[in-house]
């Protein structure tokens, strides 16, 4: 469960902020100001920060520039409609996203949930890219290099083989359409012709299956699409 940090010196901001990010399912802390911001950030993990820029002691402004020097947290500013060089400079700090006040509550929970969803997406791509190979079974790809290995034995790809096959084993076990396939692969919208998906995935089984007319590895799934098998 995602934690949040609400931070307003208004309390019934900050309440009724925690109740609609409550109802979406995470967990809410509050803070008056920067300075207790900063006391409950270093002793409990944050996923995302919500402060107002003007506020006694501390102010948003100065927290985010604190935060930035080791922490990337996601962070959303709550400013006055007036406040346009605090937007700009907030921004250019390092703050993710904001909202003028007087705002609706669901906007703002809709924006963290916006928020999280990009996170999510981000640290899952780096986490493919990080990823040395794929490995099923017998069927190995390096995903640095490029190369297939089936039972150790090197197999050369062409880079839309590549790019299917990386596709395929990444979600193994999952059918994927030919449109999926195609848009994802390619680039483009897929137009309905399916004699170019079914080559490469033809020239992939002779690569991968010992008997390509009967395949074990990238199966067909009549009707649906292709399926790349999980194997224990």
């Amino acid at each position: 469960m995602k934690t949040v940090l609400i931070i307003d010196d208004e309390k019934e901001i900050r309440e009724l902020l925690g109740i609609y990010l409550q109802n979406m399912g995470y967990t809410t802390l509050e803070a008056g100001n920067g300075a207790e911001a900063l006391v409950i950030f270093r002793r409990v993990p944050v996923d995302l920060v919500i402060a107002d820029v003007m506020m006694p002691e501390m102010d948003g402004i100065e927290l985010l520039r604190v935060l930035r020097q080791d922490s990337q947290v996601p962070f959303l500013f709550l400013t006055a409609r007036s406040d346009d060089m605090d937007k700009i400079y907030g921004l250019q700090l390092g703050a993710d996203d904001y909202v003028a006040k007087p705002f609706n509550p669901l906007e703002v929970a809709s924006r963290v949930q916006a928020m999280f969803r990009r996170v999510d997406l981000y640290e899952g791509k780096q986490r493919e890219s990080e990823q040395d190979s794929l490995e099923i079974g017998e069927i190995r790809l390096d995903v640095q290099g490029c190369r297939l290995y089936k039972a150790g034995v090197e197999k050369e790809l062409t880079s839309f083989e590549y790019k299917i096959l990386a596709l395929l084993m990444r979600q193994a076990g999952r059918v994927l359409t030919k449109a999926q396939i195609y848009e994802q692969v390619w680039g483009e919208e897929y137009m309905g012709d399916e004699n170019i998906i079914m080559v490469y995935i033809s020239k992939l089984r002779e690569k991968l299956e010992d008997q390509p007319r009967k395949p074990v590895h990238l199966v067909t799934i009549r009707g649906l699409g292709y399926r790349f098998e999980k194997h224990e």
